[in-house]
């Protein structure tokens, strides 16, 4: 019997959090999502409440014996802090309702933007919108932002199964709470996960108390202080510097504990819980949605296997830990194979000094249900015994033996894909650094380049474009503020090299647009392989005769001319992991690869908030050939002037 053509998603709980799930028989699938302001713990009848082993209670409760708790799906719970902070939220949740569709359906999102004063613009990330370049959901790039009172509808094809995530693409409102999943199922369960008994979601995010503290941490360059006293940027592993950016604490889906900083305790507050059977496979799709704060993944007690990274399936390969950088997604099988009980998941944040780990719980059927202090261990490690920890942005743990960096080019996909080739005539190489030029106000940027966001959609009024790059006379010796744009040329190879080379020692997280990439190479930077400490710049690159160690490389080649016209050595072009978000280690650099085969006007970013804010963008320009046609009443907009000096306002 067919199917229906339309469907309208169904909302229910999903693994803790509100989802909509298709029908898997409709072609046509349709929902909605409405963004509007909250407060946290903060419930509409029972007003303010507070945590208390685990659960919720009503502000003035006193006696929690026989109190009845409030209910917790009702409450934007964050990290339990019990002074409210608002938050932006889709349909009233935190995170938004997850989305679940199924390969090859139609799905239909109205967006309508109830905020009082803020426009908005939902991105679905790793979506390549093959057809569809104006439903990504970018301000100013491909749409015009969604005004207060207004609605935008997006429709677009799901073509490829897998893990992605919708969020805000503008200003700070993705790390103020809206973000949820996007998950695209097969039909029928691919034949080697076919033993597994669910799917759950686990959104990791670090969070902080202050509504504006996103806007703020622009201008912490030029100093943090507490006190009157000047705070020092936080080390990292490897001798690394952590952003100024304050995260308070750590959520898994919208729910953490708040650490008090002065005794270590927590408050209390409830987390999210897995149930489990014993015996049974479970996948969790894991989805980075931080502002700045990459995550070490780990079950205490359990082995995980990772078979998908971003969208794409790969290779089992066990692990003890993986890490999880701003906007990549890694999915793991879980065997329920320990004893009876409770665990903890942990996610380790990148500061080394202050953790603000994110918790969540797995919790075997039959075990006690009872959440407050878990005491579960880690897997043991030993040097005998090493674990595997894929991801890592350095390449070993020098002070941990017992551990072992698996990078991510060293996964290999579940399905070949083909690989796009060296095309004489039609092939492209970029390179593309992305670095912080300086100390203080220096803004972020690619290739010495501050991206200036356009008035108006590029995709649908491209010659709006008041400051293209190619008339700045922009140079690589000094930073320039223009719209930066690389053209790609219709059915190239592109290849990629994102580097990251400059004074700053920090990691960046890198997101494409409209593409999944090619991963074929990963190298880092030069280290001390007893201390760790940081040794030099991968000399795979020369930034120029004259450049020296920690200058920025803005006339990058590749050292060994032989390398040119994709011949460099070490390039997987077999069996390579096919992502759309690709950590780029200090010092180091990755080699990427895309067939330009998809017409639009696509964003290339680092997916840390602070970065993206700031300027370290640029855009391709893929729309030479076979660009879609605008969609019919597609809204148009532009820059405010300002107002002509003669004229006397009253």
């Amino acid at each position: 019997m067919r199917g229906p053509l339309i469907s309208f998603l169904a909302a229910y709980i999903f693994a803790g959090i509100f989802a909509f799930e298709c029908d898997k028989n409709a072609y046509i699938c349709r929902t909605s999502l409405e963004i509007t302001n909250r407060l946290t713990m903060f419930h509409e009848t029972e007003k303010a409440v507070y945590p208390k082993k685990g659960s919720l209670y009503r502000y003035d409760v006193t006696n929690i014996t026989d109190a009845v708790p409030v209910n917790i799906d009702e409450v934007v719970t964050g990290d339990g802090w019990e002074r409210q902070r608002m938050v932006v939220v889709a349909n009233g949740t935190l995170p938004g309702p997850s989305i679940i569709g199924y390969k090859d359906q139609v799905l239909v999102i109205r967006v309508t933007n109830m905020l009082p004063s803020e426009g908005v613009s939902i991105h679905w990330h790793g979506i390549e919108q093959k057809g569809t370049p104006y439903m990504d959901g970018v301000g100013f790039v491909t749409q015009c932002p969604i005004n207060p009172g207004q609605a935008f509808t997006y429709t677009f094809k799901l073509d490829e199964s897998g893990t992605f995530w919708y969020h805000s693409h503008i200003g700070a409102q993705e790390s103020k709470g809206l973000y949820g999943a996007l998950i695209v199922r097969d039909k029928d369960q691919p034949t080697h996960l076919q033993n597994v008994s669910s799917d759950f979601i686990l959104q990791v995010q670090d969070w902080n108390h202050d509504y504006d503290a996103d806007q703020g941490f622009l201008f912490s360059n030029v100093g943090v202080y507490i006190n009157r006293t000047k705070v020092a940027t936080t080390l990292l592993p490897q001798g690394h510097v952590a952003s100024l950016w304050n995260a308070h604490s750590s959520l898994f889906n919208g729910k953490g504990r708040y650490h008090d900083p002065q005794t270590g305790v927590h408050n209390e507050a409830p987390l999210e819980v897995f149930e489990v059977q014993e015996g049974n496979y479970y996948r969790f799709r894991v989805i980075n949605v931080a502002s700045v704060y990459s995550y070490r993944i780990s079950v205490d007690n359990h082995t995980l296997s990772i078979i998908g990274s971003d969208d794409e399936l790969v290779k089992p390969v066990d692990v003890e830990s993986f890490w999880v950088h701003p906007g990549e997604r890694f999915d793991f099988v879980l065997h329920a194979s320990a004893a009876i009980g409770n665990y903890l998941i942990r996610g380790v944040a990148d500061d080394s000094i202050a953790p603000i780990p994110a918790e969540a719980i797995l919790h075997y059927s039959g075990a006690e249900q009872s959440f407050d202090d878990v005491t579960s261990e880690r897997v043991n490690c030993t040097d005998a015994d090493p674990c595997t920890v894929l991801n890592c942005p350095f390449p070993s743990y020098p002070s941990n033996p017992e551990l072992r960096c698996m990078s991510v080019d060293a996964l290999q996909a579940f399905f070949q894909n083909e690989v796009p080739g060296f095309q004489e005539g039609a092939f492209q190489e970029h390179f593309l650094n992305f670095v912080i030029p300086g100390s203080g106000t220096t803004p972020r940027t690619i290739n010495n380049i501050h991206f200036q966001l356009p008035p108006s959609p590029v995709l649908s009024q491209p010659n709006d474009i008041p400051n293209p790059c190619s008339k700045s006379n922009c140079t690589a010796d000094n930073v320039c503020t223009c719209t930066n744009i690389i053209d790609l040329f219709h059915n190239n190879t592109i290849q990629f090299v994102f580097m990251n080379m400059g004074k700053r020692k920090t990691w960046h997280s890198i997101h494409m647009h409209g593409h999944a990439f090619d991963v074929l190479k990963l190298r880092y930077a030069n280290y001390n392989e007893t201390t760790g400490e940081y040794i030099s710049q991968n000399a795979d690159i020369s930034c120029g005769e004259n450049a020296t160690e920690g200058t920025i490389c803005n006339k990058p080649k590749w050292s060994d001319p032989s390398w040119l016209n994709g011949n460099i050595t070490g390039l997987n072009l077999v069996d390579p992991p096919r992502k759309d978000t690709v950590v780029v280690p200090y010092g180091g650099y990755v080699v990427v690869r895309i067939k330009a085969d998809n017409p639009g006007f696509w964003m290339l970013h680092c997916h840390l908030l602070p970065d993206v804010m700031d300027g370290m963008v640029l855009l391709l320009n893929e729309s030479f050939a076979y660009l879609p046609e605008t969609p019919k009443n597609f809204p148009t907009c532009g820059h405010y002037e300002g107002i002509d000096p003669g004229i006397s306002i009253i």
